[in-house]
Order: C-alpha cells, then sequence, then structure tokens
C-alpha cells in the first residue's frame, strides 16, 4: 500500500464527460436545431450513456442552464471605467452569443421546454442578463455616476437586441448594438 496522498488530476473523467456533452450540445442544436434535442441523442454523440446525463443534469433545461451558466462564468465582466463602453461591450457581447453558430437555437432550447421548465429557463437567463448588467451599474455607481436603471436597459437594449436576433431582422449588427446603448444614453431622465 501506498502511504502517499493521490495526487488529483486537474478535470478528470467528470470535466471530460462534461465538455464532450457540452460540445454535443452545441453540435446537434447547429445540425437539427431545438426542437429536436433530446438527452439519448446528446449521450449518443457525446459516447457516454443517458443515464450519466440524466444522473448529472436531470433535464434538458437544467444542462443548458448549466451551459449557460458556464458562458458566463469563462468571460467575465469587468469594468472599463466608462459607462457607454461597458454597456456596449455588454450588447456587442450579448449579440455575439446569440448570433454564433446554435446561438438562437441554444436560446430556444433553454426555454421551449414544459410550461413550469419554460418558466424557469426564462428565469434564468433573465437572473444571469440582469447579474451582468448589475455588475456593470455598480462600477457605475461606484465612480458616483447616475446609471440608467435596470429595467430601461433591458427594454432598450437587451429586449430589441433578442428580439432581431430570434426573428432574423437585417442590419443586427455591433453598429446596431452600439446604436442601442447611445440612443439609451440620450434618452436618459
Amino acid at each position: 500500500m501506498n502511504d502517499e496522498p493521490r495526487a488529483r488530476r486537474p478535470g478528470g473523467r467528470s470535466a471530460r464527460v462534461q465538455a464532450a456533452v457540452h460540445h454535443a450540445v452545441t453540435e446537434l442544436i447547429g445540425e437539427r436545431g431545438a426542437d429536436q434535442l433530446t438527452i439519448p441523442a446528446v449521450a449518443e454523440r457525446a459516447g457516454v450513456n443517458p443515464t450519466t446525463v440524466y444522473r448529472r443534469w436531470g433535464t434538458l433545461p437544467a444542462l443548458l442552464a448549466d451551459m449557460a451558466a458556464r458562458q458566463d462564468a469563462e468571460a467575465p465582466i469587468s469594468s472599463s471605467g466608462d459607462l457607454r463602453t461597458d454597456l456596449e461591450s455588454y450588447a456587442i457581447r450579448t449579440l455575439d452569443d446569440l448570433s454564433r453558430p446554435g446561438g438562437v437555437a441554444f436560446f430556444r432550447a433553454e426555454v421551449s421546454a414544459d410550461l413550469d421548465e419554460r418558466h424557469a429557463g426564462l428565469r434564468e437567463c433573465l437572473r444571469r442578463c440582469t447579474d451582468r448588467i448589475e455588475v456593470i451599474l455598480d462600477a457605475s455607481r461606484g465612480r458616483g455616476e447616475s446609471p440608467p436603471p435596470l429595467e430601461r436597459i433591458l427594454d432598450r437594449v437587451v429586449a430589441p437586441l433578442y428580439f432581431r436576433v430570434v426573428f432574423s431582422v437585417p442590419g443586427t449588427d455591433e453598429a446596431y448594438a452600439r446604436t442601442l446603448v447611445d440612443d439609451l444614453l440620450a434618452t436618459r431622465p
């Protein structure tokens, strides 16, 4: 018997399974769309048993919410010291997330489950949005500024981006995202 403590491997099997499942979800949503996404299909693509996915995430919306939360954690919001720059960065990142391959389908899949799961998915999506915006607003307030209220940012910046990307409205690009922020800040009370 070896008395030395066993060294922990970074990542390990659990991290490999998670990465394979997340990769499989992204590929399948991009290929087939959200309505064709199932846990058995994800498991097959990831090369794991469906029970592994069910045991770890339970439901498809829970898996999608976990993926979205991890993406947010991988790209934390930081303050540039300028409210306009921070809001523009947030708007552009939101647009990029929605516009990436499978981005809209990923959003639709997260919120298209049965009614209870849909409400939970929508609440989680809104919570992630508001948490990220609050970081920007807190930094602005910390500099002694009076930023616009959260609800106004959601109405004037976030909602139009989601709407235009979901419905494939032409001209929804980085310049449009910047214009939303310009309009928001120009019409502050």
